[in-house]
């Protein structure tokens, strides 16, 4: 026995959101693109704290002809503060991506903006008294 053939009411036809117009991908090529640059930032920073720990934890006490343990410390706190901003701003790109693709918003949550600027002032903080106590 044949099926009747496929029609509006069984297909996924009915269900296809509208094609979007030229202004609508438009603004959708440039929330993406927006949110990409945005990724990149995250890397920078990144890239910089990664930077931070090797110049505070392998050069400074060579520099400074200090104790290197302090500076190995705190150069071990900088790569996890760039460990952390890779993973946070991975998961933001998802997010984001995510919520242009819903037509949704995803705020960045204060917990997060929080802690990553009291990790950043201690780490600051920690790094000019170390520099200042053993010179």
């Amino acid at each position: 026995m044949a099926q009747p053939p496929p029609g509006p009411e069984h297909t996924d036809a009915a269900h296809d959101p509208p094609p979007a117009s030229p202004s609508e991908l438009d603004q959708a090529r440039r929330t993406s693109m927006a949110a990409e640059r945005t990724w990149l930032a995250w890397w920078r920073t990144a890239l910089a704290a990664s930077a931070g720990a090797l110049a505070i934890g392998r050069f400074a006490p060579e520099l400074l002809h200090v104790a290197a343990w302090p500076y190995v410390v705190l150069g071990c706190g900088y790569a996890s503060l760039a460990v952390g901003l890779w993973l946070v701003g991975a998961q933001r790109q998802r997010e984001l991506e995510h919520a242009l693709h819903t037509g949704g918003h995803v705020p960045l949550r204060f917990r997060t903006v929080g802690l990553f600027t009291v990790g950043g002032v201690a780490l600051a903080v920690m790094t000019v008294v170390l520099v200042i106590a053993q010179t």
